[in-house]
């Protein structure tokens, strides 16, 4: 890739586009500011970026890569920054291109269960607002207070939710999009059957800032279930909570969410949020269970048949939610297993996914590949999609092997995952700390194919370079 530096005329015509204001250089904003623009939640990674615009629409989004187009400059997408693979990180400096002023929710059509929004809408600012509908937008990362939508996008986010009702690209129907080159095109219709013409809107959905700016989305909706139960079940094997998953919907039963917790994760959430919570010597793993619906009597029959698959494993005492205080709590503990992980320790978290009924092996194969090696990892994860978040943490690791040895430990817990039938991402992305083991997953003839169509959206290569490839 042959980049072009930016010149002062160039930072002059961004100013010209889209204000002064808008304009944030090294020298003309707090040091602590400017920064935060070149990292990520990856890690502790950070590349600083030449210059960082905050465009308000699409227009002038299109007018900034158009000279980043014609000049060269490589252009880094970026939404709010919580991403786990590197994906918004300028690793070849250039242009950061913003969409925190892109936040407008443009329309909630009650009639067809749609919504028009823009990406910089965080995901929770948007679920209450379809709430107060009646509606439901399921994808619901862990960061949904803080994400946005248009990063949602850009790695296919999942979230807890997955398990029942799908991740982000199963309710996207219409994108509209800033190609590498500066045009302004809409991917597809807002409709719900669309067989026209190859499928662009899904092309764009987790192809992470490479191929495009979103600048709108058409999400459809669903109506929101008005009832739920939550149980947190404890084990003493980790291995048995991870056979239970299959298990529970081999009998029929479908839980609105699904998610695994080894002892040290949910130990850790709760000291870190504050949260009394005694755990038995004996249990080593938790799940959290929820069920969703309309009918409340109809989902305790479900609770019911869920106990009578539990009791076949080695299991303590079940915790079932009586209020939506301790509902949210439990949650809480959950969500903020990464957040307690990142304040304990830097960590490398690979973001593994196998088909459910094979957790077991994944997770018996982790925990002795890093016997092996020598490192401790805290597992978590949505255990009704297989999909197991695995945090290396770093603890008393040497230079040499945090930065080096463990390169040979994640490419055998990456061949294992595809030796199970999966993948080495679910969730997060390629970006660009798992661009080195994506062969693992992916041959080569299927890569060539990805980098021709990258070719033809980005012919000069300056969106978000050094990402997937």
């Amino acid at each position: 890739m042959n980049f072009q530096p930016l010149t002062p005329e160039l930072v002059a015509a961004f100013e010209q586009i889209v204000g002064q204001h808008h304009v944030l250089t090294a020298q003309g904003v707090e040091a602590d500011v400017y920064a935060d623009y070149g990292r990520d939640h990856t890690e502790d990674l950070h590349y600083a970026p030449d210059v960082v615009l905050r465009p308000a629409n699409a227009e002038e989004i299109s007018q900034i890569v158009r000279l980043c187009h014609e000049h060269h400059v490589p252009v880094t997408p970026r939404g709010a920054g919580t991403g786990l693979s590197g994906g918004a990180l300028p690793v070849h400096n250039g242009v950061v291109i913003s969409t925190e002023r892109l936040n407008k929710i443009i329309e909630i059509d009650e009639r067809n269960l749609q919504a028009t929004v823009e990406p910089g809408v965080i995901n929770q600012v948007f679920q209450e607002a379809v709430q107060a509908k009646g509606l439901f937008y399921p994808p619901d990362p862990a960061s949904k207070g803080s994400c946005f939508l248009g990063g949602n996008l850009s790695e296919s986010s999942g979230g807890p939710k997955a398990v029942k009702y799908g991740v982000t690209k199963d309710y996207v129907l219409n994108v509209q999009v800033v190609l590498p080159t500066g045009d302004i095109i809409w991917t597809g219709a807002n409709v719900l059957k669309n067989a026209t013409g190859y499928n662009l809107t899904q092309l764009m959905i987790g192809s992470e800032g490479t191929l495009g700016i979103i600048t709108r989305i058409v999400f459809r909706l669903i109506p929101y279930p008005q009832q739920n139960i939550v149980l947190l079940v404890p084990f003493r094997n980790e291995e048995q909570a991870a056979a239970a998953v299959s298990e529970i919907f081999r009998q029929g039963i479908v839980p609105s969410g699904m998610e695994f917790m080894e002892r040290e994760a949910i130990e850790w959430s709760s000291r870190y949020l504050n949260i009394p919570l005694t755990l038995p010597e004996d249990i080593l793993a938790h799940l959290l269970i929820e069920l969703d619906g309309q009918d409340l009597d109809q989902l305790y029959k479900e609770a019911e048949n869920l106990y009578g698959v539990l009791e076949k494993y080695d299991i303590g005492e079940i915790l079932l939610a009586d209020t939506v205080a301790q509902k949210e709590e439990l949650w809480k503990i959950r969500r903020n297993v990464g957040n307690s992980v990142r304040y304990n320790s830097v960590y490398k978290e690979e973001d593994t996914v196998v088909p459910r009924a094979e957790l077991p092996k994944l997770l018996k194969g982790v925990k002795e590949i890093g016997r092996r090696y020598g490192f401790n990892s805290v597992c978590y994860g949505h255990a009704g999609d297989g999909n197991l978040h695995i945090n290396i943490i770093r603890g008393n690791l040497s230079d040499e092997m945090w930065n080096h040895g463990l390169r040979e430990p994640i490419k055998e817990l990456f061949r294992l995952c595809v030796s199970l039938g999966g993948t080495i991402s679910g969730e997060h992305g390629i970006g660009l700390v798992q661009k080195p083991y994506i062969g693992i997953a992916i041959g080569e003839v299927q890569l060539e194919l990805m980098r021709g169509i990258k070719r033809v959206f980005d012919p000069h290569g300056i969106m978000n370079p050094g990402k997937i490839f």
